[in-house]
């Protein structure tokens, strides 16, 4: 398998362990050291192992968290380092995401995970002309 589609099998693990709940899949998907990060939506930066991880646990003990689906996931590989830039659709709104893996042995592992609200393209009419603005 080219490491292209083991870095796009890697990320599709991230999002079906985040939908069925799966802790420890998730725990797993994790390199195991503390040069990890994450931006979950609206959140500040997390950084290190266990406050990244302590921050899955908790998102995926919540029996009210957010359904999430990837679409359009493209890979970008760099030697041992590769990142997949996908949209999330949560709850019906896209979000940008980007999921960075570092190789670990014949595995792919996330260091780096961070999603955002998309901006959205407005009309607004000014002066009998139409503008855009990004919201």
């Amino acid at each position: 398998m080219a490491n292209d589609s083991k870095v796009i099998a890697a990320n599709a693990a991230f999002y079906a362990a985040f939908s069925t709940g799966d802790f420890d899949e998730m725990q797993r998907m994790w390199a195991d050291d503390d040069a990890i990060s994450c931006i979950h939506p609206g959140w500040p930066a997390i950084i290190g192992r266990a406050t990244v991880i302590g921050s899955w646990r908790d998102i995926l003990q919540n029996p009210e968290r957010p359904q999430i689906v990837c679409a359009e996931p493209q890979a970008i590989v760099d030697g041992d380092s590769a990142r997949v830039l996908c949209i999330e659709i949560v709850d019906g709104t896209a979000l940008a995401a980007a999921n960075h893996f570092r190789r670990v042995g014949d595995d792919w592992r996330l260091v780096h995970h961070q999603s955002s609200p998309i901006a959205q393209i407005v009309e607004q009419a000014e002066d009998d002309r139409t503008s855009h603005r990004v919201h």
